[in-house]
């Protein structure tokens, strides 16, 4: 087996963490990360993500309600926790007075890392999280992950509505409107080229 880099995951030889730029938006994003995307896909796009947004973390299980770091961010009186999920109950970054509804607090956002079956199950199993104010896009997204089948064509990786959140979050001044972003979908495209090469040389039998 290959060495590995111990903070992307990847075969040193392939690591991605040279083309990650870091990015310091202003909000803490937590990612709630399945077990089987932990273990099984821990190249994700999450991991990914993480790496490039300052500040943030990954928190694996399944059901959050006894996660105790999960629960001590919620109650934490610096943040205003807020959950990026789809839905009637959503709203949109411009729908929202984050100058009143923070008060001094920092924004906090967790995105669920995980399969889409995987992410209803887990809100299932976590009341506090169906219980946190919800953010969704102004705008509807294609996704760019070319080698993965998204059951609609408005489903985004974890790393492409991280991207698309801290755009949308600048138009508003609640992320700082100068900084780029750019790099989160810079080494996303690098990690799609990279499969779409391997997959090309398996079939090729090389």
């Amino acid at each position: 087996m290959s060495e590995r880099c111990l903070k992307c995951f990847r075969p040193i030889k392939n690591c991605y963490c040279k083309d990650i730029t870091q990015v310091e938006p202003g909000v803490k994003f937590v990612f709630l990360m399945h077990p089987h995307e932990a273990k099984k896909q821990r190249t994700g796009t999450g991991r990914l993500a993480s790496l490039a947004l300052s500040g943030s973390e990954i928190i694996v299980d399944k059901s959050f309600d006894n996660n105790l770091k999960t629960q001590d961010l919620i109650n934490n009186p610096s943040f205003y926790a807020m959950l990026l999920y789809p839905g009637e109950s959503s709203f949109s970054p411009e729908e929202i007075n984050f100058k009143k509804v923070l008060k001094n607090r920092t924004l906090l956002i967790f995105l669920i890392d995980a399969t889409w079956r995987e992410a209803r199950r887990m809100m299932l199993l976590s009341p506090s999280l169906q219980n946190l104010p919800r953010l969704s896009f102004r705008r509807e997204y294609r996704s760019q992950f070319l080698i993965k089948t998204q059951p609609k064509n408005n489903y985004l990786s974890t790393i492409e509505s991280s991207y698309y959140l801290v755009k949308e979050l600048q138009d508003v001044e609640v992320c700082n409107p100068i900084i780029n972003v750019e790099g989160l979908m810079e080494v996303f495209k690098k990690m799609v080229d990279f499969q779409i090469e391997c997959r090309s040389k398996r079939k090729n039998g090389n």
